[in-house]
């Protein structure tokens, strides 16, 4: 037992330090560009910060173990708005830019309809991934035409080479590659050797793990000021999650899913999500101060809780 613990110790801190470091590079890369911090936090430092969950999607899919894919997803969208959006606004008040509410908060609403539309027709199978695959493309359409002229440059960007750059991404990818793989394998036994199902395990230790780059960039960037990097990364990665993360079992090992997950999970996201759209309404031009915070943080102990006795039920 105590390998497989120790590979899953392992593999969450050479994913965070390789998670990181592939932000840096993708930032350094796309500032050269003179792209908006909050296009940069949706799409670059978003993918980036999402690249665990889709590499340990793709080998849970490859392993057999679709439910842990899934699980990884839902509950990273859960830890992003509970833990890190949360610890986020504790750390400082997040003001909420306009265009965040008109342009990008559709599109996350529109990304969690359609996946509870998959999750809910009782087979996540190839047609379901097709679709989210589709609105992937048409969000990353839609969030650069509609980018507009960057008016909250971003400060202390790696000092690299494009070549420098490129070279660090390349590099950090094949680390969070082994490392995920190592996430995977650690998971599962432990879950075999527990008793615990694929699916709790994939929503709480892997989807933690696996939400820690964000956690770590969100505190950072709003600690250094960069709101719009802030949000827009955790925006960026629960769109991500849902449209790309998700479809990797739906085509890889397509099935019926967990009921948990298209029940109690989705509608957990779900809440949190509708929730998250009526704070950004309620403070457009305002800002998610540490009082929503610790809201934040509560409703996701609360989930952890729940998710406890109702694994223990099971």
């Amino acid at each position: 037992m105590w390998i497989p613990l120790v590979t899953v110790v392992l593999g969450l801190a050479v994913l965070t330090w390789s998670a990181d470091r592939f932000v840096n590079a993708a930032a350094a890369t796309a500032s050269r560009t003179g792209l908006s911090a909050m296009l940069i936090g949706m799409t670059v430092v978003a993918l980036g910060t999402s690249a665990p969950e889709m590499v340990v999607a793709l080998f849970a899919a490859l392993d057999g173990l679709p439910n842990l894919a899934i699980g990884n997803a839902l509950g990273s969208n859960i830890a992003n708005i509970g833990l890190v959006l949360g610890a986020t606004a504790l750390a400082r008040p997040i003001p909420v830019p306009f265009s965040l509410v008109r342009r990008e908060l559709p599109l996350l609403l529109g990304a969690t309809g359609i996946t509870g539309y998959a999750l809910g027709n009782g087979i996540l199978g190839h047609f379901d991934g097709l679709i989210l695959l589709i609105m992937m493309v048409f969000s990353v359409w839609w969030l650069i035409r509609a980018d507009t002229p960057d008016t909250s440059p971003i400060s202390e960007i790696p000092d690299m080479t494009v070549k420098s750059a490129l070279s660090w991404l390349v590099i950090t990818l094949l680390l969070l590659s082994l490392s995920s793989r190592a996430l995977v394998w650690g998971a599962s036994e432990l879950a075999r050797g527990l008793g615990i199902s694929e699916l709790v395990i994939g929503l709480t230790v892997v989807a933690v793990g696996t939400s820690l780059p964000e956690l770590a960039a969100c505190v950072a960037s709003a600690v250094k000021r960069h709101h719009d990097l802030a949000i827009g990364n955790v925006i960026g990665s629960n769109l991500f999650n849902l449209l790309t993360v998700l479809p990797i079992p739906a085509l890889i090992a397509p099935g019926a899913p967990d009921p948990d997950a298209a029940g109690r999970d989705y509608r957990v996201m779900l809440l949190l999500t509708l929730a998250l759209a009526a704070l950004l309404l309620w403070q457009r031009q305002g800002r998610l101060g540490r009082p929503i915070g610790v809201a934040l943080l509560l409703s996701y102990a609360a989930y952890l809780a729940w998710l406890g006795i109702s694994g223990r039920a099971t």
